[in-house]
C-alpha cells in the first residue's frame, strides 16, 4: 500500500495535534508527516494527517469546509472562551428562555464577523496571540467574515447547548459560543467540541490512533486512508500524453489545446484558470495545475504546474 495521501484520524482528548502526527510518524515509519487543520487539545474529532507526498496538499485542504458537534455552557466567561481557561465572570441565566436562544441562534446563520480569540495561534506584529495571552496581554484584533452554513440545536437543557455547525475554514467554535453567549446577555464558553467532518473526511471512518501500535497491518487503514487522487476529486481532471507527461513532472507549462479534459469536463469554466488535477492516460496522477491561463510568451492559454507529485 503507497502511504502518500492522507490519514483520517480521531484526535483524542488531551493530545495536541503534534502527539498525533508524532505517534503516526512513530508507527509507520515514515518521516514525512503533517496535518491540515490544528485541533486544540481538547477538541476530539478528524484530524487529516498528511503522509508523505500528502504534505504537498495542505494548503488545498485548509479550504474544506468544517463540521463540529458542540455543547454551548451559557452563564459563564474565560479567558480563553473554552471550559479550560480561568472564569472571569458568572451570570445567572434564570431570565433566559428556549425561544430566546434558538432566535439568538439564527442570527448566526450566512456570512457573520468574528474577532479571533486571544488564546490563537493568530500572528499580529509577527507573534500568535498566545504568546501575547499568557503575558496579560490584550490587543485590538481586526475582525474576519467567515460562514456559517447550517447551524442547529439539537439539545437544549438550560444552561447548556448542544448544537451541530458547518462552516467555512477559519471559524472559531469556541468564539461561537462566546458571541452568543453575549448577544444573549449571560456570556457562554464551549465546554465540549468534536470535529465530525472535513470536506469528505467523516469521524465514522476515523482511525482511532490510540490503537496504532509497532505491529499495524497497512491492510487495516483502508477507509481510513484516501490516496492524493481521492483526496483531491474535487477538482476536475485533465490527461496529457506522454511527452506531455515528462514535461509536467519538471513543472513546465503545457498548451491548453493539448490537454485532453475528461468526462468531468464540464466542471471546467471557459475562460477562467480552474485548478485540475493533471494525469496520464493510465490514469496516475501527476501533479496539480491550473488552466487556461493566458501567458503572452507561449502564444496562447497553457496550463500551469503548480504542484508537482513525482
Amino acid at each position: 500500500m503507497s502511504l502518500h495521501g492522507v490519514l483520517n484520524v480521531n484526535k483524542p482528548d488531551g493530545w495536541t495535534s503534534h502527539d498525533v502526527v508524532q505517534r503516526i510518524r512513530s508507527v509507520l515509519g515514515i518521516q514525512k508527516v503533517g496535518h491540515a487543520g490544528t485541533l486544540d487539545p481538547h477538541a476530539t474529532g478528524v484530524l487529516p494527517v498528511l503522509l508523505g507526498k500528502g504534505t504537498k496538499i495542505a494548503q488545498y485542504l485548509l479550504g474544506w469546509e468544517k463540521e463540529y458537534a458542540a455543547v454551548l455552557q451559557l452563564g459563564q466567561r474565560t479567558d480563553t472562551q473554552d471550559a479550560w481557561g480561568t472564569v472571569l465572570q458568572v451570570l445567572t441565566v434564570e431570565s433566559l428562555t428556549e425561544d430566546r436562544i434558538r432566535s439568538v441562534f439564527e442570527t448566526f446563520q450566512g456570512s457573520i464577523q468574528q474577532v479571533p480569540p486571544m488564546y490563537s495561534a493568530v500572528k499580529i506584529g509577527g507573534q500568535p496571540l498566545y504568546k501575547k495571552a499568557r503575558e496579560g496581554q490584550t490587543v485590538d484584533r481586526p475582525a474576519k467574515t467567515v460562514v456559517i452554513h447550517d447551524l442547529e440545536i439539537q439539545r437544549l437543557e438550560i444552561p447548556e447547548v448542544a448544537f451541530r455547525v458547518v462552516c467555512s475554514k477559519g471559524t472559531y467554535v469556541r468564539t461561537l459560543c462566546h458571541d452568543i453567549g453575549d448577544l444573549l446577555h449571560v456570556g457562554g464558553h464551549l465546554k465540549w467540541l468534536q470535529r465530525r467532518r472535513v470536506g469528505p473526511i467523516h469521524v465514522d471512518q476515523a482511525l482511532e490512533v490510540e490503537s496504532l501500535t509497532g505491529g499495524v497491518e497497512f491492510s487495516h487503514l483502508d477507509g481510513a486512508f484516501w490516496g492524493l487522487d481521492q483526496a483531491l476529486e474535487g477538482f476536475p481532471a485533465v490527461e496529457v500524453d506522454e511527452d506531455d507527461a515528462r514535461k509536467v513532472l519538471h513543472g513546465n507549462a503545457i498548451a491548453w489545446n493539448r490537454v485532453r479534459k475528461t468526462s468531468l469536463e464540464s466542471r471546467i469554466l471557459p475562460g477562467e484558470a480552474n485548478r485540475v488535477r493533471v494525469k496520464q492516460k493510465d490514469g496516475q496522477l501527476l501533479a496539480l495545475g491550473k488552466g487556461p491561463v493566458f501567458q503572452t510568451d507561449k502564444g496562447g492559454p497553457v496550463l500551469a504546474i503548480e504542484t508537482v507529485f513525482a
